[in-house]
């Protein structure tokens, strides 16, 4: 049986390079070797914040950065999660199948709690797992492309699959994580790359935002440019975000800047990130909202032929 790729983002924010190199580089390739399923999440947004935001311009941009990046929607299902009204009818009967302490010791869960914008957490915050375990079993996924800190959710599924097979018969495969060799970008300040702290570069920045974001990104006050990870992060990593963009090395560009210092060093970064992002911007710029809503409308119908196949399944083998 071929294996089924499940894989997704939540619609929070405008994607970035470190989820181009993270995880969306990785999905083009692997829509030309599997069935490759990639989920908007937006319920999930709720389950650490108390609004959604702009949640309808949030899950068009998305979808527009993963058609300049190349997911092709005729290999990719894209399809977004408050579309598909049978996927999550399977969380009852998942639920049913996980115990409270179970997923009170969720070590993600109990990560994200700590960290959630919320005055007081929502009982989705636990259901998450299984909602996630909703997601890649209703498409009979078998791969899913997963970081070390989403491996406990992976179990949930893995979990959740085992124990409906055992109490209504064989329905779902076991789904098997997909780690990566993935690389790990910070932020222009040095700290953690994220939507939220305007320390990334998003994938539809301008030119000239992008030049102006590397302009005040941190480095330190030695001229000489090295590469050294532990001793110099700062600037390791603006040095592996150009070998990212450019195909090379990082300490071989650091022997190139020498004694160039910042400035010249940020001007390599900038450079290679624009050239890196032409094509993508060129994409991008030829795509209207019009085609996203149509694309996303096909994906979403395939998505629910699939679901709905999936939950009869279910309903049959429980007796309903």
């Amino acid at each position: 049986m071929n294996d089924v790729v499940l894989t997704g983002d939540r619609p929070t924010g405008p994607l970035h390079l470190g989820h181009y190199f993270g995880s969306l580089a990785n999905r083009v390739l692997l829509q030309d070797l599997h069935p490759l399923y990639v989920l908007i999440a937006d319920y999930q947004v709720i389950t650490d914040r108390d609004l959604p935001g702009e949640i309808r311009r949030h899950t068009t941009e998305l979808l527009l950065d993963y058609l300049a990046v190349g997911i092709d929607p005729a290999k990719a299902t894209i399809f977004q999660h408050s579309a598909i009204p049978e996927l999550n009818q399977l969380l009852l009967p998942f639920l049913s199948l996980v115990s409270v302490s179970e997923l009170g010791r969720n070590p993600t869960v109990k990560d994200e709690i700590a960290h959630s914008s919320q005055s007081a957490v929502s009982g989705l915050m636990f259901t998450y797992p299984v909602h996630q375990a909703a997601d890649i079993l209703f498409c009979k996924g078998t791969l899913v492309p997963v970081g070390k800190d989403q491996l406990p959710h992976l179990e949930v599924a893995r979990l959740v699959a085992r124990r409906f097979n055992e109490r209504y018969g064989a329905v779902f495969p076991l789904p098997e994580a997909m780690m990566g060799a993935q690389p790990l970008l910070k932020g222009l300040d040095g700290g953690k790359m994220s939507k939220s702290r305007g320390n990334a570069i998003a994938l539809s920045a301008t030119e000239d935002e992008t030049a102006a974001l590397i302009r005040k990104a941190r480095t330190d006050a030695e001229r000489l440019i090295t590469f050294e990870e532990e001793r110099r992060p700062e600037v390791a990593n603006l040095l592996t975000l150009a070998g990212l963009c450019l195909g090379r090395a990082p300490a071989e560009l650091a022997e190139e800047i020498g004694d160039g210092g910042a400035v010249t060093l940020k001007r390599v970064v900038t450079e290679a990130v624009n050239e890196f992002l032409r094509p993508v911007r060129k994409r991008r710029a030829e795509l209207s909202e019009g085609d996203a809503r149509r694309i996303l409308a096909e994906g979403n119908e395939r998505a629910r032929e699939r679901a709905v196949r999936t939950l009869e399944e279910v309903r049959v083998a429980m007796g309903f």
